[in-house]
């Protein structure tokens, strides 16, 4: 399909330069980091030198200006890696810098944004807690003011990039209950009381590090205090509304790759003497699964479209998030079913397609909380 509407020749070079980054190195390694349940260091680096972590943040603090296409275009071709895992960890610092770029100090971004846009740091977003995850408004882990030092104390689980982060920026709760007591401080992962579990075993997202993260006491500098103090859950919701995006452009990435996967396999495989290509239940399958990729990428660049000019999106990016993660996990679905037993085998793309996916609704707000956001809006 052509989207010349919403992808410029720069775009298009753009893709050109990230396809050709992820063929030479990524692709040869991929499965073997999945595996592994891990990837080096220094692909960190090697992104930052063809600028790949760069686009989207400011030239003075090392980034690579750009529009939201230009990002669209790299979260496209880093999920067509196949791995989720692999592109959620490589991504982590797009979760976990946008509030101090928005709202931080010169100090900070010079500090906590350049060495990670460079590859020599990694940052991770602390939020979710063990008692809870979407509740953001409820958090538990509290930073009590010590003179110029702020004393964290509790946990957060479920973190991407946790175990070998550097710095993350973490939600605490600097005032009373409810979100108006929520701040955000950026925490040096070498500190004292700072440590973290083993990477945690998951479902999917195989070659993510994925931990839980313990503060027992760590003393913070109030100068890492990300914007005001109590106004960390407004920061919070704006960086969810691109993260939100991002998910729903990796989980119908992930589908486009299961249906292509798919329509290469039904003409290599024979049933009943016959390519599976002209049984007309696949052909139905398969007519059905380009349907529901193409609409739900469409919406996904509508709705990018209307965030660069400025147009309330918030229930419309709920939306997206919704219907491609049911339509991908629709898609990869039917992808398993065509290629039957083989489907569910390790070697084969549409297997960890399956797994990665189930996350993605999930993730950056549950199906249910979008939904709820969603009411909230249309109701009034």
């Amino acid at each position: 399909m052509s989207y010349q509407q919403y992808f410029t020749e720069e775009h298009n070079l753009l893709r050109e330069s990230a396809q050709q980054f992820v063929k030479r190195e990524i692709l040869p390694s991929v499965d073997e980091w999945e595996e592994a349940g891990t990837f080096p260091r220094e692909l960190y680096v090697k992104m930052a030198d063809v600028g790949l972590t760069r686009l989207g943040y400011p030239e003075e603090y090392g980034g690579v200006p750009s529009d939201l296409f230009s990002e669209v275009v790299i979260w496209e071709e880093m999920n067509r890696t196949g791995s989720g895992g692999l592109n959620a960890s490589l991504g982590s610092h797009n979760i976990a810098l946008p509030p101090i770029v928005r709202l931080g100090t010169p100090e900070q971004k010079e500090k906590y944004v350049r060495p990670v846009l460079d590859g020599e740091r990694i940052a991770a977003l602390a939020i979710t807690e063990p008692s809870g995850g979407s509740d953001v408004a409820r958090i538990k882990t509290t930073a009590t003011r010590d003179g110029d030092h702020y004393i964290v104390n509790g946990s957060k689980t479920f973190i991407t990039s946790g175990c070998r982060a550097d710095q993350i920026t973490c939600a605490v709760r600097t005032g009373g209950e409810g979100f108006a007591g929520v701040s955000l401080l950026i925490i040096d992962t070498d500190s004292e009381g700072y440590s973290t579990s083993k990477p945690l075993k998951k479902m999917g997202w195989w070659a993510s590090d994925t931990a839980q993260i313990f503060l027992n006491n760590v003393r913070v500098p109030v100068a890492n205090l990300i914007g005001a103090e109590n106004q960390g859950f407004y920061a919070i919701m704006m960086n969810f509304q691109k993260e939100r995006l991002m998910l729903a452009v990796g989980a119908i990435t992930a589908a486009a790759l299961a249906l292509e996967e798919s329509l290469r396999y039904v003409k290599e495989r024979e049933t009943f003497g016959k390519p599976l290509e002209r049984h007309q239940v696949v052909r139905h399958k398969l007519a059905e699964m380009a349907t529901l990729v193409e609409v739900s990428r469409e919406f996904n660049y509508r709705v990018a479209a209307k965030m660069t000019d400025g147009v309330d999106q918030v229930t419309e990016v709920s939306m997206a998030k919704n219907f491609a993660c049911d339509s991908a996990d629709t898609v990869i679905h039917q992808a398993v079913q065509v290629f039957g037993g083989y489907g569910y085998m390790r070697e084969y793309l549409v297997e960890r397609l399956y797994r990665d996916n189930r996350i993605m609704s999930i993730g950056g707000g549950t199906r249910e909380i979008m939904n709820d956001v969603i009411a909230k809006r249309i109701l009034g």
